[in-house]
């Protein structure tokens, strides 16, 4: 446990940036998993909509602070090529 004022303050603000962060991660698997069940189910209107709801979302991670730009960019397009692969 820390003695320090600032560093007692400091640990409170990582805890709340902690439960941020891994919010907008579990979002993110949520949305990836919900495109991919509506492509394996071969619904291609819903799949698409939520692929590029999924995309968003790891835009906002990004403008947050959560992934890296690139990081993001890459899950994008990992994301999009299984889900045209399962559409056919």
């Amino acid at each position: 446990m820390a003695n320090i004022k600032s560093q007692v303050k400091r640990n409170r603000q990582n805890e709340k940036r902690h439960e941020r962060n891994k919010a907008v991660r579990s979002e993110l698997k949520t949305r990836t998993r919900h495109a991919l069940e509506a492509a394996e189910a071969g619904e291609p209107e819903q799949a698409d909509l939520l692929l590029r709801q999924a995309q968003q979302h790891f835009d906002i991670a990004v403008s947050k602070g959560v992934l890296k730009k690139n990081t993001a960019a890459r899950r994008k397009s990992r994301l999009t090529r299984q889900v045209r692969t399962l559409l056919g």
